[in-house]
């Protein structure tokens, strides 16, 4: 019966999303709500921007399964229904946000605070990280002066992080299902089924989203997907416990990107949220010679090896061990090496372009 209940739940999301997809492309065009190409973007024609809608709709239609057809004896922990319910509210928080964003392109200022509103519903209603673990002894308590903070900066950063990736066809949803993959498995290897489906039943919908989102894509997920699947992600790391390392390691490419992002920005003494110069990894990579699809498939078996690494060094819920330590380090230290190098390559190549070489 649990194993029914889900498949049920990541089927049912992949199946709606897939079909609502289909609405989606339609409606966008019918309300004018495209993307058009942009400097520093791979994208060359205009898209609609409403696929994320669909997602949306998808997830909540398969948490709503994971919740009311949860199998007879099976219950959450303390206060989750709570926290669940927070997030629900939080994610139907996203699409004015998205909405507003699609008609008027909002600037990065209007956009923060939005998110922040966002991360604050689940915050309120006790979604927290609580501690952190150490692997030196017993995890380290918060004060609740730092605790929601720190809470809603993590899921803002993450927000942002997906947001931020979303540059090439199927690249922020083919990482999210990786991402929402690990998580599940982690969260079953805790015994902790009620939770295990969450992330699950966003794997299902980005799986029914992908078919029309791989390149060339027919649509674009838009503010409200990348919104959704960065806030997703963040929460379902949170609601369970000790599964925030484990998604900074499967995440670690949108993250460390973005952190290299804005620090490349403010060097060069621009605004980091001023896009149209193609930093982010991603078109680094695409300017070294590969294609939109290798760059993806590139990006999608290095999160896909962070992933099995932070799994392969499953650690109790009590702290994290010293391996474990090593490899957030060791991926950080990887990934800036990355980073520089790609940089330095892809700006290289550039000024032979440049001048005729």
């Amino acid at each position: 019966m649990l194993v029914l209940w889900v498949l049920a739940v990541a089927s049912l999301g992949a199946l709606a999303t897939y079909v609502l997809v289909g609405v989606a492309v339609r409606r966008g065009r019918a309300l004018g709500l495209v993307d058009s190409p942009r400097p520093g973007e791979v994208q060359l024609r205009a898209v609609p921007r409403t696929g994320g809608y669909a997602i949306l709709l998808g997830l909540w239609l398969a948490v709503g399964l994971a919740y009311f057809g949860r199998p007879g004896g099976l219950e959450g922990g303390e206060g989750d229904d709570w926290k669940l319910l927070g997030v629900v509210l939080g994610s139907l928080a996203i699409v004015p946000l998205a909405l507003l964003d699609d008609r008027r392109r909002l600037g990065p200022l209007p956009q923060l605070l939005g998110q922040v509103a966002i991360a604050a519903i689940p915050v309120l209603c006790g979604l927290r990280i609580g501690s952190i673990a150490s692997p030196f002894g017993p995890a380290i308590a918060l004060p609740p002066w730092l605790d929601v903070p720190l809470t809603m900066l993590w899921i803002v950063g993450m927000i942002n992080a997906i947001n931020l990736i979303d540059t090439m066809d199927g690249l922020a949803a083919g990482i999210a299902t990786l991402a929402a993959f690990v998580l599940f498995t982690r969260s079953l290897w805790f015994g902790q089924y009620t939770i295990a489906v969450l992330p699950l039943a966003l794997a299902g919908c980005t799986l029914g989203y992908l078919p029309h989102n791989f390149h060339p894509a027919r649509i674009f997920m838009g503010t409200s997907g990348a919104v959704l699947l960065g806030y997703w992600l963040a929460t379902m790391s949170v609601i369970g416990g000790a599964k925030v390392g484990t998604a900074f390691v499967v995440l670690g490419i949108p993250i460390l990107d973005t952190a290299w992002v804005i620090v490349r920005r403010l060097l060069a003494r621009r605004s980091p949220f001023q896009g149209g110069d193609d930093e982010h990894l991603p078109h680094r990579i695409h300017a070294l010679g590969l294609t939109q699809v290798q760059t993806v498939l590139v990006l999608y078996i290095t999160c896909a090896l962070f992933g099995a690494l932070s799994l392969t060094l499953h650690s109790p819920a009590e702290g994290p061990t010293m391996a474990k330590v090593y490899l957030l380090l060791g991926m950080v230290a990887v990934m800036a090496l990355v980073l520089s190098t790609v940089t330095l390559l892809s700006l290289r190549r550039k000024r032979k372009v440049g001048t005729g070489r």
